[in-house]
């Protein structure tokens, strides 16, 4: 039995990664539903170890301690991307979507509720399996796990894989097809551009073009900025968050850092003293994610899955028809026009998985049907970092209510 430090626990999640990424190129379907790399190579890692526990061995013990400050540096840069000067650019339609995306969040947590109080499970493994892990996708479903163990809902972690991947499926699955089905029994057609041009505004982003070309010096500084930056939100966040946790409020650690780094992306966009480098911020983001997830993943116990199969499933069976119905309320909501339809076609995709799986579904629709700007706008403003916030603070809600 291999006994890793943080280091080599850290290295191995690494070289796991990159198996995820090996394999999602070598296997379409896995890439084609928008699979992420790093649960693929943390499956398959997660997947040996349960064989080898079936056979009574244990290949390695990790060491953790990284995989808390991987996360909350990771949600920080979420909440370096809440920027009210985006949120004004389309305000009353992103208000409107995110309106939508956490009142099905709370639908989503009440049909799990009532699935897993069916089966005699604790109430709270309807949320887990419901927007803490379909709305929140992997990464926030790991990240609410050890609350959800300690308010007695067992194999918290496991529960959030599986019920996450099987989201991530669905979502890529069903967003396309409702969409085009709305599209063809309206008969809506896109206000100009022609199919194939969403490439250009996907890349420009909303504020459109590209950032001047930068020297090596500057980028250092700028990389090295963003990080410094980082950390220090994440160390004010700590003392947020442990002023919340003294009111008696179960939150997970995360919460503070990703107010305070809201707080400062804000007050630099007024101010312009620090001169935020979002991209590099994302980029490190999604680093820190990505290794999150890995290490989580290849620390998974895949055996206490047993005897939670059917109830995942007919969750998730229950949860796609939910979701199927309400795509019909986005569509009046937001518009009734094409881009309303594209809309609900992201919608499907990020409440049953990730942004990247709304994304995929939208450039898919757009590739066969022409542009939808409103679209490529609002949903990834709600979708990448505003259901965030306000998905946090439901499933605390829950959490609360029955712990």
């Amino acid at each position: 039995m291999l006994e890793l430090d943080a280091i080599q626990t850290l290295a191995l999640a690494g070289l796991t990664l990159f198996l995820g990424y090996a394999l999602c190129r070598a296997i379409p379907v896995l890439s084609r539903y928008n699979l992420p790399a790093p649960v693929v190579g943390g499956l398959v890692v997660a997947l040996a170890v349960l064989v080898a526990h079936g056979q009574g061995t244990t290949l390695f013990t990790l060491d953790t301690s990284l995989q808390t400050p991987l996360m909350i540096a990771f949600f920080t840069t979420i909440g370096f991307n809440a920027s009210v000067a985006l949120l004004r650019i389309s305000g009353r339609q992103v208000l409107l979507f995110l309106g939508l995306a956490s009142a099905f969040a709370v639908a989503q947590n009440l049909l799990g509720i009532l699935v897993a109080t069916g089966f005699g499970l604790h109430p709270l493994f309807g949320v887990l399996a419901g927007s803490a892990t379909l709305t929140g996708g992997p990464a926030t479903g790991l990240a609410f796990a050890p609350l959800f163990e300690e308010a007695g809902v067992t194999g918290a972690e496991s529960v959030a894989l599986a019920s996450a991947m099987a989201g991530i499926v669905c979502g890529g699955l069903a967003g396309g097809p409702l969409a085009t089905l709305l599209i063809r029994r309206f008969g809506l057609r896109t206000p100009g551009a022609a199919p194939g041009d969403a490439a250009a505004l996907v890349a420009g982003g909303p504020d459109g073009g590209d950032a001047p070309p930068q020297d090596e010096a500057a980028r250092e500084f700028g990389a090295l900025k963003s990080i410094v930056v980082i950390l220090v939100a994440m160390w004010l966040g700590a003392w947020v968050s442990t002023g919340i946790s003294a009111t008696g409020l179960t939150l997970p650690a995360y919460v503070g850092a990703m107010l305070v780094g809201a707080l400062i992306r804000n007050l630099d966009d007024r101010t312009g003293w620090i001169g935020l480098s979002v991209p590099t911020i994302e980029l490190i983001g999604n680093i820190c994610l990505a290794l999150f997830l890995a290490v989580a993943l290849m620390n998974l116990r895949l055996w206490e899955l047993a005897g939670l199969a059917t109830p995942l499933l007919v969750n998730l069976v229950l949860q796609v028809g939910l979701v199927a119905l309400f795509c019909g309320v986005v569509f009046r909501v937001m518009g009734r026009d094409y881009d309303a339809a594209v809309m609900g076609g992201g919608f499907v995709g990020f409440m049953l998985g990730t942004t990247a799986n709304a994304m995929a579904v939208m450039r898919t629709l757009v590739e066969r049907y022409g542009m939808a700007p409103r679209a490529f706008l609002v949903a990834p403003l709600v979708g990448a970092f505003f259901i965030d916030f306000t998905n946090a603070l439901i499933i605390t809600g829950f959490i609360n209510f029955w712990h």
